[in-house]
């Protein structure tokens, strides 16, 4: 099979069984692997209504078709499973090098069902898997089980695992690789960590199958030849992607002390320059990378001085940051840095203490509830302390540990009005009523509120084209217009089909349309137009709102938080705001996607047409 090897492996944890299957052909001719394969598998073999946490549920890892090849930033891959902290379809996404290191072993992905009956890792050495036992693992940190597993297996092997936060299933945990790339999202972590799975240790040799090598090393030396001039590349290495931060602040649009303001007073203490000049130490890679937007860093000076790690990437400070009002760099590094050691997703955890502060604020929350501590809004030492008790689930870090949706569930008071989340998942670091589409996006994401589904950011902020999308400039980033919807639609599809790839979603900020297709025809030795790059996309999406329908989402759940619908901006220049038209917004959305306006259902006709007329709600 060329973009791939044809193979998955099967790990049975309650049985300690591992085995391998072949992808069928027809799977892989709609999907070409990735999370549109990986939602497949969990469609069939999840039932609905499965808990989370309990033995039905399945973790899912699948490469994409150009993973471990050599055009530019084909390091990803993704984990898709039903969320413990939305109850619906989750998909996270990572890179690094670790996905091609597993790509190399002779498998596309994995499929891990049950619950062991004793904390186990997997170790896959070429095509040969096997599960040993964890239990000296249990208990250590990403960096600790890293290296004692390199210490047992050898510096040949890379790590994926998880930290406390997952084995105490926290439900915003994440799953880490290469020490500090993260598969963030959703709550993977906390799935890992109740089938008592520590790690996954990989090391091969087997390269990706390319039906023409020639034609495809050379577009893909093309690409990195233009990717070297791109603009973004510049942006992107030199200040990585907090870059965006001062862009944001100044559309208004920058969430401050949990959205009750979108204007960071003291930017110039948090933003790419003051990152750049107290903790930055030189630009980091994933495979592949010609952008190097990560930062490899180092606190120089303060209580935490010493410290060491990778980032803080802009979602990190513009929550940790941001949503807490924290001003201190040094204080937001390390708070990035302990989220990365415990396997913790930086949006959530910081989203999450945020709202507790601000509930503190109103006397929703009193110091009995706390452990005597007293939440502000711009204290480091607070927001660091928080973090390790959602980290060990210890006192009121127990409560914090499950995330905005329950804790304003069971605190009631009106605190449902500022949980900002959507279907569960904490919203990231970019305000939608100072980019009106931008809610929309938010309102249908799949997974729940994120900004990567679309990265409609990227024409309302930084007015980039994407791919060869007609129309996609955003006229007027404060108006929700209908006849824009279909901007989000487009950038959806094709987002969700990088996915598919194994690509990063920056290719779409800088490489044209026509070179990706161009790549995957000669991966694949056979045509494939822009079309078919969408139409794959548009199938993986179509599939995933299937699973979340099938587990109960309406057309109710696609809203937003009553803040955003309700609550004006104060300042900026989109004071004044909010998120209004969603409705007709809603309605155009479900006409351009082919689902019924009233449920938010895809309908039989638009599913005959994507061929996935076998899957059924």
């Amino acid at each position: 099979m060329f973009g791939g090897h044809g193979k998955i492996l099967r790990v049975n944890l309650s049985e300690g069984k591992v085995s391998q299957e072949d992808i069928p052909e027809d799977l892989f001719d709609k999907f070409l692997t990735g999370a549109g394969l990986a939602t497949h598998y969990l469609f069939r073999e999840v039932p609905k209504g499965a808990e989370p946490l309990g033995p039905e549920n399945e973790l899912i890892l699948m490469t994409g078709a150009l993973t471990g090849t050599i055009a530019p930033s084909t390091g990803r891959f993704n984990w898709v499973f039903k969320s413990p902290l939305t109850g619906i379809w989750a998909q996270s996404n990572s890179a690094g090098f670790w996905g091609v290191d597993f790509k190399k072993t002779g498998y596309d992905g994995i499929i891990f069902q049950g619950i062991s009956p004793k904390p186990v890792y997997l170790v896959i050495e070429e095509d040969k898997a096997d599960l040993r036992d964890a239990s000296y693992l249990w208990g250590k940190s990403v960096p600790e089980t890293t290296k004692l597993i390199k210490e047992e297996l050898g510096e040949k092997f890379n790590v994926d695992c998880i930290g406390i936060a997952g084995e105490n299933q926290v439900r915003y945990a994440s799953i880490m690789n290469d020490l500090h790339r993260a598969a963030g999202r959703c709550g993977g972590g906390a799935v890992m960590g109740s089938k008592l799975l520590k790690a996954i240790a990989v090391c091969g040799t087997k390269p990706v199958n390319i039906a023409n090598p020639t034609a495809f090393k050379e577009v893909s030396k093309k690409q990195f030849e233009l990717l070297d001039q791109h603009m973004f590349k510049v942006a992107l290495e030199t200040f990585g992607t907090n870059v965006v931060i001062d862009l944001v602040n100044a559309r208004g649009g920058f969430p401050t002390r949990n959205w009750q303001t979108c204007v960071f007073p003291e930017l110039e203490e948090i933003n790419a320059q003051a990152l750049s000049e107290k903790v930055l130490i030189e630009p980091m890679g994933c495979f592949a990378c010609p952008l190097r937007c990560g930062r490899r860093s180092e606190i120089r000076q303060g209580k935490y001085k010493g410290a060491s790690g990778e980032g803080p990437e802009f979602e990190s400070v513009g929550t940790l940051g941001g949503s807490c009002h924290v001003t201190d760099m040094e204080a937001i590094t390390m708070a990035h840095y302990l989220c990365n050691d415990y396997g913790l997703d930086t949006i959530s955890t910081g989203a999450t203490i945020g709202f507790a502060i601000e509930c503190y604020e109103k006397e929703i929350l009193t110091k009995s509830d706390t452990d005597g501590l007293e939440l502000r809004f711009g204290d480091p030492d607070i927001v660091i302390e928080l973090i390790h008790k959602i980290a060990k689930r210890e006192g009121f870090g127990d409560f914090l540990a499950e995330g905005t949706r329950r804790m304003a569930q069971k605190l009631d008071k009106g605190s449902e009005r500022f949980a900002m989340n959507v279907k569960g998942l904490e919203l990231p670091a970019y305000d939608s009523r100072a980019v009106q589409i931008t809610g929309l996006a938010y309102a249908v994401a799949n997974r729940g509120g994120d900004h990567v589904t679309a990265y409609i950011q990227g024409p309302t902020f930084l007015d980039i084209p994407f791919l060869c999308i007609p129309d996609s400039q955003i006229k007027d980033s404060l108006v929700a217009d209908p006849e824009e919807v279909h901007i989000l639609v487009d950038l959806e599809n094709v987002m969700t089909a990088l996915d598919t790839l194994g690509a990063c979603k920056f290719m779409g900020f800088c490489v044209a349309s026509d070179e990706w297709v161009e790549l995957v025809a000669h991966c694949l030795g056979h045509d494939f137009t822009y079309d078919d790059l969408m139409r794959v996309g548009e199938r993986a999406y179509n599939l995933a709102r299937v699973f979340n329908v099938r587990e109960g989402v309406t057309r109710a759940d696609d809203t937003l938080p009553p803040r955003l619908l309700e609550e004006p901006l104060t300042e900026g220049p989109a004071a004044g705001k909010v998120n209004e038209n969603l409705p007709a917004m809603l309605d155009k959305y479900y006409e351009l996607r082919g689902w019924d306006k009233a449920t938010g259902k895809p309908t039989p006709e638009k599913l005959k047409e994507l061929g996935l007329e076998e899957y059924t709600a």
